[in-house]
């Protein structure tokens, strides 16, 4: 923060070459970026005694937040900040928009309507971890994936979930349905008494809500490698 601070009170020409948004992404990479370098690049230019690292960082500060941003629209960026005309607004709406679609294109490939097919998403991540991770996966109405959220973290053998977490998730992401998921540290999928009482209080609060949880996956490392709740009909279809 303080050397985004000291960035924006200079001229952009009087910045070391390096340190200038453009040059700085081409020799260090995208990553290496702050929100307000990536946005002063589309901006392209400031205003009289308002370098474009400023501006940007006063459109970020005006807009709240970069996702508040994000979801604008060109004429909304327009009203958001002074200094920001029609041309550096529908550039910002247009990049952001890419982002979306490509994000968008990229989740729909992920078909999450057999266990199988879940457990091929999480496996890689969840496999072998030493404590307890509960993920849950927010669906659309054609079980594509519209966003993965981590809940807890747990200890070796338990982990800490609440309904009202699990779908409050589900609620700010506008799913369809849910499909939750742990791993178990032993390697041994089973279920335990504990994932039978957490699915069946699940199944009931998505029941309530009209967010349906379409199954539970335990993911092991033994053979077979994972247990599906509704495979094994506890959960109907």
């Amino acid at each position: 923060m303080k050397q985004l601070m000291e960035l924006t009170s200079q001229k952009l020409l009087d910045m070391a070459e390096d340190e200038r948004p453009r040059e700085k992404l081409i020799q260090r990479g995208r990553a290496a970026l702050s929100d307000e370098e990536l946005i002063a690049i589309f901006l392209r230019t400031g205003l009289k005694g308002c370098n474009v690292l400023e501006l940007a960082s006063r459109l970020k500060r005006a807009a709240g937040s970069l996702t508040a941003l994000g979801r604008m629209e060109a004429r909304e960026i327009t009203r958001c900040c002074k200094g920001i005309g029609s041309a550096k607004a529908a550039t910002l709406a247009a990049v952001f928009e890419l982002g979306h679609r490509a994000t968008k294109e990229n989740l729909v490939r992920v078909d999450m309507s057999t266990p199988q097919a879940v457990y091929e998403y999480l496996a890689g991540d969840l496999r072998y971890e030493q404590q307890e991770h509960f993920v849950v996966l927010m669906l659309d109405t054609h079980r594509h994936l519209i966003r993965r959220s981590n809940i807890s973290k747990g200890t070796l053998n338990r982990t800490l979930v609440h309904a009202r977490d699990v779908f409050r998730e589900a609620i700010i992401s506008n799913a369809s349905s849910i499909i939750v998921a742990h791993n178990h540290p032993s390697g041994d999928p089973a279920p335990s008494k504990l994932d039978r009482e957490l699915t069946r209080e699940l199944i009931n609060a998505g029941e309530a809500l009209h967010i349906p949880v379409l199954d539970h996956l335990i993911i092991g490392t033994s053979h077979p490698p994972y247990y599906s709740f509704r495979e094994h009909g506890f959960i109907s279809s």
